[in-house]
């Protein structure tokens, strides 16, 4: 009896004891913050409290893809603009562009430039609430600040209420452009194959000019905050160009004619780590170079260059992982087509001493950049005698087949893809969006993080914070993301009494 009563007392510990090993060689940070959708972290400890691996995890599953098929393909653009809060425009656009190719019509000169006015003043305003909301608080109140703190309340508590004003007069006074223009600013209605549904009244133009030249000086003042801030901290530079937050990859991104970033329209530019240029495509050849990659363990695809292959989640030349968003878009790019965005880009550059630069961190310093851009193109549009036209649509006469589109959203590389049948009825719909461009190496981002940063297990919520920061960088849109179902759903079902006690936990 003794025997067994000590067998049982050691199955009981050893159990228990697994149960502690185990609790302390895994770390979760669930809910990631401060980006749209909803993301987890785990990271794995050895028994000497390294980490052995981290998952940048995303579980859950919007499914856009296929409740767009049997839909009008007219509706797509409205559609495809409620998959998020934060890039409906970015969604509206590449939708109505992938319209225009699926009906074979080409739009009038004035409906290209009012959707790129609108497109412009979309993302100087996405941008901004980035830099001063999403990722900004990182640097401006710090990494390590209490969590607390690290909002939009703790930013207006460091730069003082002033410029808090000026950052949100700024978006609203955008905001309510974009809902001119748009129709609707969260979810907008304007765009239509061959064109768009209203322009700007000659009356209103002289405001919107005030507008756009404000939104300039803005910029310009983003990017002093920055200077101010970021780039004379020493602190901040060294965490900002340590390997921990480093990956050589290929970079994407939305070039024109003159290899100049344009959010609006051009060929899809990739160039290699070392900068040379190693494709240059229409949009309507994309399946060609980008392929997509499952892992068990996320709702999220991996895209990767198809020429180069999937080679795990590494980095160098040899591995067809690429990135996209702020970063990889100047990394691809050969200059600004503004003047003051130009001179941004050259000391963008010399700041780092090289080019591509690959630390992921710079994406803040090049979103800022892309701000003044921004700023400059809707000058640009709205001194153009053509912004004023009333001849703004195309009406369609081809039969639709296959059409596709693509924009540079705020977080990167934006395509749709849809297949319809003789009716316009969608068929088969394939959305590449920016997150899932950049999926793959945000996970590397994350993983290296976690390596660098958490030594002997030790890990407090700043440090946490300093992990998260490599996935922020990004500005990441997971419910725009999430395409694919691995294996099965990760369903508990959880059932309680009326005092909340855990009766039973079922798992599927």
């Amino acid at each position: 009896m003794k025997d067994k009563v000590k067998e049982v007392w050691n199955e009981a510990g050893g159990r228990a004891g697994q149960q502690y090993i185990g609790a302390r060689r895994r770390i979760t940070v669930d809910p990631i913050t401060r980006l749209e959708g909803h993301g987890k972290i785990d990271i794995f400890l050895d028994e000497a409290g390294k980490v052995e691996r981290a998952y940048f995890q995303v579980p859950e599953l919007r499914g856009f893809e296929v409740f767009s098929i049997g839909r009008p393909a007219e509706d797509m653009p409205q559609i495809t603009s409620r998959i998020c809060g934060v890039c409906p425009m970015a969604h509206h656009m590449a939708g109505t562009k992938a319209l225009d190719d699926l009906y074979r019509v080409e739009p009038t000169s004035a409906a290209k430039k009012v959707r790129e006015l609108a497109y412009n003043a979309f993302m100087l305003e996405d941008h901004a609430l980035h830099v001063y909301i999403l990722g900004g608080p990182d640097f401006i109140v710090g990494p390590d600040a209490p969590a607390a703190d690290r909002n939009v309340l703790g930013v207006i508590n460091k730069v003082g209420l002033e410029v808090g004003k000026k950052v949100i007069s700024m978006r609203r006074r955008i905001r309510e452009f974009i809902s001119y223009v748009s129709g609707k600013v969260v979810h907008p209605v304007f765009g239509l194959p061959g064109g768009v549904s209203r322009g700007i009244k000659p009356e209103d133009l002289p405001k919107f000019k005030e507008l756009a030249k404000d939104g300039v000086e803005f910029a310009l003042f983003t990017m002093q905050v920055f200077q101010d801030i970021v780039l004379k901290n020493d602190a901040y530079v060294k965490l900002i160009t340590s390997g921990d937050y480093t990956h050589q990859t290929h970079y994407m991104g939305l070039v024109d004619e003159k290899n100049h970033p344009n959010f609006y329209d051009g060929r899809i530019r990739v160039v290699t780590p070392g900068g040379h240029e190693q494709a240059k495509f229409r949009v309507q050849e994309y399946t060609d170079f980008i392929a997509e990659h499952v892992e068990p363990w996320s709702y999220v695809k991996f895209c990767y260059l198809k020429k180069v292959g999937w080679h795990d989640f590494t980095d160098g030349p040899g591995s067809g992982v690429y990135a996209v968003a702020p970063l990889a878009r100047l990394n691809a790019s050969e200059g600004m087509a503004t003047p003051q965005a130009e001179a941004a880009y050259k000391q963008y550059f010399n700041t780092f001493g090289h080019k591509p630069v690959h630390h992921t961190l710079a994406n803040h310093y090049a979103r800022v950049v892309e701000m003044i851009y921004a700023a400059e193109r809707m000058q640009e549009l709205l001194d153009d005698p053509e912004i004023t036209s009333t001849h703004l649509r195309v009406i369609p006469t081809h039969t639709p087949s296959v059409g596709k589109g693509v924009v540079e959203a705020p977080r990167g590389t934006l395509i749709h893809h849809y297949e319809t049948d003789d009716r316009g009825i969608i068929t088969n719909a394939n959305l590449i969006v920016a997150t899932q461009n950049n999926s793959a190496r945000m996970a590397m981002s994350v993983e290296k993080a976690a390596k660098g940063l958490i030594k002997d297990g030790r890990a407090d919520d700043g440090l946490l914070n300093m992990v998260e920061m490599a996935f922020r960088a990004y500005d990441p849109c997971h419910a725009c993301a999430t395409h694919s179902l691995p294996g099965q759903m990760p369903l508990a079902l959880r059932i309680y009494d009326h005092d909340r006690k855990l009766l039973e936990e079922i798992r599927r």
